[in-house]
């Protein structure tokens, strides 16, 4: 990876595991401008938590899963903003993958989840139904959110003390996460980015987000290979997990994704 990057471990508990993150964030915090010393310390909110407010990006040329020899492609550089992309960085040559379990790279799918979408995207142009979330400008969808893409991966986070909230570029959408305490709504509450709460591990910050609608995909970009409209249920349950780091003083771990589904034969994770 070519930046600093945040980590989110992402859990989920249902049936067969789905998703992950890409790399994530790099930025700028706000609440302390002054200087780092030679230590690194973790700037903190007024209630002494870990500040991760400030503007983040999450560009990053890492595939999602490991190519085989026949899809590979040339990376040459093109008039974009994704030139510096393509090569490697000094500190952190690229990896082969952000899928890093199981060990060859790939999301385990299931034949049949595989068969329906490639179905639903052979419909004609005209049709609705082969369009996902994201094309019709409606989500990007969790965790697909926070997976980074081929443009518009900026992300402001503003954090206070009972609430974090995650607005992304794309779309322009936020996700509102309170910190309070409260549980989530009863089963009959469903919404495309389900329902999101978030709490405290000592310097972790743990979002949990169920009550999803079953309309969405588990990835709604192109960078997301295979993964790339597979649809999520309503079973789904993801727990993201973002910790600060100290290495430098705007450096996060990179983020990762363990989900669940019936749309894969096993668990897998991703980072």
């Amino acid at each position: 990876m070519v930046h600093p990057s945040r980590s989110t471990l992402t859990r989920v508990t249902v049936p067969a595991l789905v998703l992950a993150c890409g790399a994530l964030l790099l930025g700028s915090p706000q609440s302390n401008r002054t200087p780092a010393d030679t230590k690194r310390t973790v700037s903190r909110t007024p209630d002494g938590h870990p500040d991760f407010e400030g503007m983040w990006t999450n560009y990053d040329a890492t595939p999602f899963e490991r190519l085989g020899a026949d899809e590979q492609f040339p990376r040459d550089l093109a008039v974009s903003t994704a030139d510096w992309l393509v090569q490697d960085g000094p500190k952190s040559p690229r990896r082969p993958s952000m899928v890093v379990d199981p060990p060859n790279g790939r999301v385990p799918l299931k034949p049949e989840a595989v068969a329906a979408k490639n179905a639903m995207l052979a419909q004609p142009s005209d049709s609705l139904e082969r369009y996902g979330p994201w094309e019709r400008c409606i989500t990007r969808g969790v965790p697909s959110s926070m997976m980074p893409s081929a443009y518009n991966n900026g992300h402001q986070i503003v954090q206070t003390r009972d609430f974090i909230v995650f607005h992304s570029e794309m779309i322009h959408e936020a996700r509102v996460i309170p910190l309070d305490g409260r549980p989530h709504p009863g089963p009959s509450v469903r919404s495309w980015n389900g329902d999101s709460v978030g709490h405290w591990e000592g310097d972790t910050l743990v979002v949990d987000t169920t009550n999803f609608n079953g309309k969405g995909w588990i990835a709604t970009h192109a960078a997301a290979g295979w993964l790339r409209g597979i649809a999520q249920s309503q079973a789904c349950h993801v727990v993201e997990r973002l910790t600060r780091q100290t290495r430098t003083r705007s450096a996060t771990k990179p983020p990762s994704t363990i989900r669940t589904s019936t749309r894969v034969r096993g668990p897998w994770r991703s980072r």
